[in-house]
């Protein structure tokens, strides 16, 4: 199949709007404008005039990214961090983006989907200790470290509190 290939020119408008409509990391942008069939020193020309422009930031699309998956996915920092590494994007980056969490706020989050897997896995799962190391299991999972799991499952799971739950 024929591959329509473009200009610097006429791909500026076309990447402009590309970057305008949602931020992007720079890898994304170099796949797009590649896939236009620009060279690689048309394409470094365009991505510094984007960059010129703040129409691609690569710390601005690191946050958005990072707040993105944990208030909407509910996804850890572990998680996040991962998948920004594989976006290519910086050290520096990925750690300002993660330290913009409210602790405490990221804490909740944690407790509240643990006792949310807790409750859906209370039938299928009689054995307390065992529905423990599950809701431990898919909170790693999901990409929270475990020292803050530790805490949640020591606040929420402990012996005493769920044989009182059974009384």
């Amino acid at each position: 199949m024929f591959k329509k290939t473009y200009t610097p020119q006429m791909a500026w408008p076309k990447i402009q709007q590309y970057c305008a409509y949602q931020e992007r990391s720079h890898r994304e942008v170099k796949e797009k404008l590649y896939g236009y069939g620009l060279h690689k020193t048309d394409v470094e020309e365009l991505i510094s005039r984007l960059i010129e422009e703040n129409l691609l930031n690569e710390e601005r699309y690191a946050t958005g990214f990072a707040r993105g998956k944990f208030r909407i996915k509910k996804w850890g920092r572990i998680k996040i961090k991962y998948e920004l590494k594989n976006k290519q994007i910086s050290e520096y980056n990925i750690k300002n983006a993660l330290n913009q969490f409210d602790e405490e706020e990221y804490v909740k989050t944690a407790n509240q989907l643990a006792l949310k897997k807790w409750n859906a896995i209370i039938k299928t799962t009689p054995d307390s200790r065992v529905r423990r190391n599950k809701v431990y299991a898919w909170l790693l999972q999901r990409g929270f470290e475990s020292n803050i799991i530790k805490i949640v499952m020591a606040n929420n799971f402990t012996e005493q509190k769920d044989n009182s739950a059974n009384e």
